[in-house]
């Protein structure tokens, strides 16, 4: 029996995470539960790191981002669109809605504590002779 497109589409969502549904780690649906299953998918914060400054082309975003399949890419475009965090526009760029805006607002903290450890780790390591 084939799936029709809708079915499929219609699957895909159910594996989104979001908030009020079971995810990854938790039966409660704690909206903390859908964003850490969310944010923990591989390539999903590089992705939303990347669309920070400007809108991207999917090719823009796949250069930008290494090594990414672009099946992997698609998935991830497509479970941020699903939570709202990224959309598209006419000419079929992607960018940060302002839920996802909000997101980068609330994870620049943890970029500035990364740099402040990237010195302090830097400093501690012995020196190669």
């Amino acid at each position: 029996m084939a799936v029709t497109e809708s079915e499929a589409e219609a699957k895909r969502r159910s594996r989104t995470p979001l908030p009020g549904h079971r995810v990854r780690g938790s039966r409660t649906g704690r909206p903390i539960m859908a964003a850490l299953d969310l944010l923990g998918r591989r390539w999903t914060l590089r992705v939303l790191w990347e669309l920070r400054h400007e809108m991207l082309s999917f090719r823009e975003l796949r250069s930008r981002c290494d090594s990414m399949s672009p099946s992997v890419l698609n998935t991830r475009l497509s479970e941020l669109r699903e939570a709202g965090l990224v959309a598209t526009n006419t000419s079929g760029g992607y960018r940060l809605t302002d839920p996802g805006r909000g997101l980068l607002s609330a994870l620049a903290p943890l970029d500035d504590w990364a740099k402040a450890w990237s010195r302090i780790t830097r400093r501690s390591r012995p020196r190669r002779l």
